[in-house]
Protein backbone atom coordinates (compact mmCIF):
# COMPACT_ATOMS: atom_id res chain seq x y z
CA UNK A 1 0.00 0.00 0.00
CA UNK A 2 1.68 3.62 -0.61
CA UNK A 3 2.46 5.75 2.67
CA UNK A 4 0.10 8.33 2.17
CA UNK A 5 -2.70 5.46 2.13
CA UNK A 6 -1.42 4.23 5.73
CA UNK A 7 -1.80 7.59 6.86
CA UNK A 8 -5.25 7.12 7.16
CA UNK A 9 -4.44 4.36 9.57
CA UNK A 10 -2.62 7.35 11.52
CA UNK A 11 -5.72 7.82 13.88
CA UNK A 12 -6.00 4.40 15.26
CA UNK A 13 -3.95 3.41 18.59
CA UNK A 14 -0.39 1.97 17.70
CA UNK A 15 -1.58 -1.39 18.69
CA UNK A 16 -3.89 -0.92 15.41
CA UNK A 17 -2.15 0.45 13.34
CA UNK A 18 0.94 -1.84 13.70
CA UNK A 19 -1.81 -4.57 13.36
CA UNK A 20 -2.53 -3.14 9.58
CA UNK A 21 1.25 -3.22 7.84
CA UNK A 22 1.41 -6.40 9.83
CA UNK A 23 -1.51 -8.20 7.47
CA UNK A 24 -0.54 -5.86 4.49
CA UNK A 25 2.91 -7.44 4.73
CA UNK A 26 1.91 -10.80 5.52
CA UNK A 27 -0.63 -11.69 2.82
CA UNK A 28 -0.95 -10.96 -0.76
CA UNK A 29 -3.52 -8.23 -0.56
CA UNK A 30 -2.38 -6.24 -3.13
CA UNK A 31 -2.84 -9.01 -5.85
CA UNK A 32 -6.12 -9.41 -4.31
CA UNK A 33 -6.51 -5.88 -5.23
CA UNK A 34 -5.15 -5.79 -8.42
CA UNK A 35 -7.45 -8.61 -10.12
CA UNK A 36 -10.47 -6.36 -8.78
CA UNK A 37 -12.81 -4.99 -11.00
CA UNK A 38 -15.97 -2.83 -11.41
CA UNK A 39 -17.73 0.47 -10.00
CA UNK A 40 -19.40 -1.11 -6.93
CA UNK A 41 -16.79 -3.80 -4.56
CA UNK A 42 -17.56 -6.11 -1.05
CA UNK A 43 -14.89 -7.10 1.06
CA UNK A 44 -16.15 -9.25 3.05
CA UNK A 45 -14.49 -9.98 6.65
CA UNK A 46 -12.99 -6.45 6.23
CA UNK A 47 -11.58 -6.30 9.72
CA UNK A 48 -9.73 -2.96 10.23
CA UNK A 49 -10.08 -2.11 6.41
CA UNK A 50 -6.53 -2.80 4.73
CA UNK A 51 -7.99 -4.30 1.72
CA UNK A 52 -10.82 -1.76 1.49
CA UNK A 53 -7.61 0.80 1.73
CA UNK A 54 -6.46 -0.94 -1.31
CA UNK A 55 -9.29 -0.93 -3.22
CA UNK A 56 -10.33 2.66 -2.92
CA UNK A 57 -6.79 4.50 -3.88
CA UNK A 58 -6.63 5.58 -6.94
CA UNK A 59 -10.20 4.38 -7.98
CA UNK A 60 -12.25 7.51 -7.82
CA UNK A 61 -15.07 5.64 -9.61
CA UNK A 62 -15.48 2.87 -6.68
CA UNK A 63 -17.95 2.45 -4.05
CA UNK A 64 -16.33 -0.10 -1.65
CA UNK A 65 -18.36 -1.63 1.28
CA UNK A 66 -16.37 -3.77 3.77
CA UNK A 67 -18.51 -5.99 6.18
CA UNK A 68 -17.39 -7.73 9.47
CA UNK A 69 -19.61 -9.45 12.49
CA UNK A 70 -16.48 -8.07 14.87
CA UNK A 71 -18.31 -4.61 15.28
CA UNK A 72 -14.93 -3.82 16.97
CA UNK A 73 -12.86 -4.22 13.90
CA UNK A 74 -15.78 -2.49 12.37
CA UNK A 75 -15.30 0.71 14.47
CA UNK A 76 -11.57 0.62 13.66
CA UNK A 77 -12.00 0.63 10.45
CA UNK A 78 -14.33 3.37 10.06
CA UNK A 79 -11.96 5.54 12.39
CA UNK A 80 -9.50 5.72 9.04
CA UNK A 81 -10.25 3.83 6.06
CA UNK A 82 -14.20 4.43 6.45
CA UNK A 83 -13.73 8.76 6.43
CA UNK A 84 -13.54 8.23 2.48
CA UNK A 85 -16.94 9.01 1.12
CA UNK A 86 -16.79 6.23 -1.27
CA UNK A 87 -16.62 3.35 1.68
CA UNK A 88 -19.24 1.88 3.74
CA UNK A 89 -18.61 -0.30 6.80
CA UNK A 90 -21.19 -2.60 8.01
CA UNK A 91 -20.45 -4.96 11.42
CA UNK A 92 -23.13 -7.73 9.84
CA UNK A 93 -22.51 -11.55 7.77
CA UNK A 94 -22.65 -11.64 4.46
CA UNK A 95 -26.33 -13.96 5.00
CA UNK A 96 -27.99 -10.38 6.24
CA UNK A 97 -26.05 -8.56 3.71
CA UNK A 98 -26.94 -10.81 0.51
CA UNK A 99 -31.25 -10.47 1.91
CA UNK A 100 -30.58 -6.84 1.76
CA UNK A 101 -28.47 -6.24 -1.51
CA UNK A 102 -28.71 -8.95 -4.24
CA UNK A 103 -27.38 -8.81 -6.95
CA UNK A 104 -25.57 -5.62 -6.23
CA UNK A 105 -21.65 -5.79 -6.75
CA UNK A 106 -19.64 -6.10 -9.45
CA UNK A 107 -16.74 -7.46 -7.60
CA UNK A 108 -16.92 -9.71 -3.96
CA UNK A 109 -13.42 -10.17 -2.48
CA UNK A 110 -13.08 -12.42 1.00
CA UNK A 111 -9.44 -13.07 2.71
CA UNK A 112 -8.84 -15.80 5.25
CA UNK A 113 -12.41 -16.56 6.53
CA UNK A 114 -13.66 -19.93 5.27
CA UNK A 115 -10.70 -21.23 7.51
CA UNK A 116 -12.21 -19.88 10.39
CA UNK A 117 -15.80 -21.61 9.67
CA UNK A 118 -16.48 -25.09 9.63
CA UNK A 119 -16.46 -26.53 6.10
CA UNK A 120 -19.91 -27.73 6.12
CA UNK A 121 -21.17 -23.95 5.69
CA UNK A 122 -18.76 -23.28 3.21
CA UNK A 123 -21.40 -23.99 0.48
CA UNK A 124 -24.37 -21.99 1.99
CA UNK A 125 -21.00 -18.82 2.67
CA UNK A 126 -19.99 -19.17 -1.13
CA UNK A 127 -23.44 -19.11 -2.34
CA UNK A 128 -24.21 -16.13 -0.55
CA UNK A 129 -21.09 -14.31 -2.20
CA UNK A 130 -22.97 -15.19 -5.29
CA UNK A 131 -26.41 -14.01 -4.25
CA UNK A 132 -24.77 -10.57 -4.23
CA UNK A 133 -22.77 -10.62 -7.45
CA UNK A 134 -24.27 -9.50 -10.69
CA UNK A 135 -23.97 -11.75 -13.61
CA UNK A 136 -20.80 -12.06 -14.57
CA UNK A 137 -19.55 -11.12 -11.09
CA UNK A 138 -16.01 -11.97 -10.11
CA UNK A 139 -15.11 -13.51 -6.80
CA UNK A 140 -11.83 -13.16 -5.45
CA UNK A 141 -10.84 -15.59 -2.45
CA UNK A 142 -7.91 -16.00 -0.41
CA UNK A 143 -7.43 -18.29 2.05
CA UNK A 144 -3.79 -20.69 3.37
CA UNK A 145 -3.54 -23.66 1.78
CA UNK A 146 -2.83 -26.94 3.47
CA UNK A 147 0.12 -28.24 1.49
CA UNK A 148 1.90 -29.81 4.80
CA UNK A 149 4.44 -27.76 4.35
CA UNK A 150 6.04 -26.23 7.64
CA UNK A 151 4.81 -23.15 6.20
CA UNK A 152 1.30 -24.55 7.35
CA UNK A 153 1.85 -25.91 10.18
CA UNK A 154 3.50 -22.60 11.29
CA UNK A 155 0.41 -20.55 10.31
CA UNK A 156 -2.22 -22.86 11.95
CA UNK A 157 -0.49 -22.34 15.36
CA UNK A 158 -0.22 -19.01 14.77
CA UNK A 159 -3.98 -18.24 13.71
CA UNK A 160 -4.62 -20.13 17.17
CA UNK A 161 -3.04 -17.87 18.59
CA UNK A 162 -4.53 -15.07 17.22
CA UNK A 163 -8.33 -16.43 18.15
CA UNK A 164 -7.65 -18.80 21.40
CA UNK A 165 -5.09 -16.15 23.44
CA UNK A 166 -4.73 -12.72 21.86
CA UNK A 167 -8.48 -12.86 20.87
CA UNK A 168 -7.41 -10.86 18.00
CA UNK A 169 -9.49 -12.90 15.53
CA UNK A 170 -13.28 -13.83 15.89
CA UNK A 171 -13.94 -17.38 14.84
CA UNK A 172 -17.18 -20.10 14.56
CA UNK A 173 -15.15 -22.74 16.20
CA UNK A 174 -13.30 -24.11 13.69
CA UNK A 175 -9.86 -23.32 12.52
CA UNK A 176 -8.29 -25.15 9.85
CA UNK A 177 -6.82 -25.21 6.37
CA UNK A 178 -7.55 -27.70 3.55
CA UNK A 179 -5.58 -28.48 0.24
CA UNK A 180 -6.15 -26.08 -2.22
CA UNK A 181 -8.42 -28.43 -4.15
CA UNK A 182 -11.14 -28.90 -1.45
CA UNK A 183 -11.10 -25.41 -1.20
CA UNK A 184 -11.73 -25.31 -5.99
CA UNK A 185 -14.63 -27.50 -5.14
CA UNK A 186 -16.42 -25.26 -2.83
CA UNK A 187 -16.04 -22.35 -4.95
CA UNK A 188 -17.58 -24.56 -7.88
CA UNK A 189 -19.89 -26.24 -5.79
CA UNK A 190 -21.59 -22.86 -5.04
CA UNK A 191 -22.06 -22.22 -8.81
CA UNK A 192 -18.99 -20.11 -9.80
CA UNK A 193 -16.92 -21.05 -12.41
CA UNK A 194 -13.18 -20.73 -11.80
CA UNK A 195 -10.60 -18.85 -14.20
CA UNK A 196 -6.89 -18.87 -11.93
CA UNK A 197 -5.57 -20.39 -9.06
CA UNK A 198 -2.50 -19.05 -8.16
CA UNK A 199 -0.51 -20.17 -4.66
CA UNK A 200 1.69 -17.57 -3.07
CA UNK A 201 4.09 -19.15 -0.75
CA UNK A 202 7.20 -18.06 -1.92
CA UNK A 203 8.34 -14.98 -0.06
CA UNK A 204 5.44 -15.84 3.11
CA UNK A 205 5.68 -17.55 5.86
CA UNK A 206 1.95 -18.80 5.16
CA UNK A 207 1.51 -21.13 2.27
CA UNK A 208 -1.23 -18.33 0.38
CA UNK A 209 -3.55 -19.80 -2.18
CA UNK A 210 -5.72 -16.97 -4.36
CA UNK A 211 -8.46 -18.12 -6.38
CA UNK A 212 -10.64 -16.14 -8.96
CA UNK A 213 -13.93 -16.96 -10.13
CA UNK A 214 -17.47 -15.62 -12.04
CA UNK A 215 -20.73 -15.80 -11.70
CA UNK A 216 -21.65 -17.44 -15.12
Amino acid sequence: MPEHSLKSFDRLPWKERWFVRGRLASAPLAEMASRARGATLLDVGCGHGALVALLVEGHPERQVVGIDPDARKIGWAQASVGRNPRVELIACTIDTLAAERPGTFDCVLIADVLYLLAPSVWREFLAAARRLLRPGGLLILKEAENDGSWRARKALWQERLMVWLLRRTHSSGAIGFVPREVLANAIRAAGFVLDETTGYAKGYTTPHILFTAHVP
